[in-house]
């Protein structure tokens, strides 16, 4: 008899699994080992780790987006408001760290869970062969 196997994951199943940091496979297994340190492999499914390559794409997604959000805010409070530089340094500091640091460790994994839904994997110039 063979095994049963489940269908693919949707980009929905997929972007949640990520988002959860959960294994892109199964969505059972944890994605990391540390904060930011990946699991050498899922423990539920098996699945091996050591195709997963995003680089430092969560990290620049973080710090656009947390940037825009910590400007923006920081701009109207100075505009509205003109507090002291101290004031500045306390409301805003904080807000960087919990506009980039919280959110990347989710924002790694759904890029690693969207990577492993769209098979990605590294170019190749067709009609050519590796080394």
């Amino acid at each position: 008899m063979t095994p049963v196997e489940k269908p693919a994951p949707t980009l929905l199943q997929s972007a949640l699994r990520g988002i959860t940091c959960r294994c892109p496979r199964c969505g059972e297994g944890k994605l990391y080992a540390g904060f930011l340190t990946l699991a050498p492999r899922c423990e539920a499914c098996g699945l091996d780790y050591a195709f997963i390559d995003v680089g430092d794409g969560a990290a620049v997604f973080m710090i656009l987006i947390g940037g825009a959000i910590v400007v923006g805010c920081a701009l109207v409070v100075e505009i509205k408001y003109q507090p002291p530089f101290w004031l500045h340094a306390a409301l805003w500091i904080p807000m960087v760290i919990a506009t980039t640091l919280l959110p990347l460790r989710s924002m790694k994994a759904l890029l690693i869970a969207l990577q492993f839904h769209h098979k990605a994997q590294e170019g190749r110039l067709v009609g050519r062969e590796p080394k």
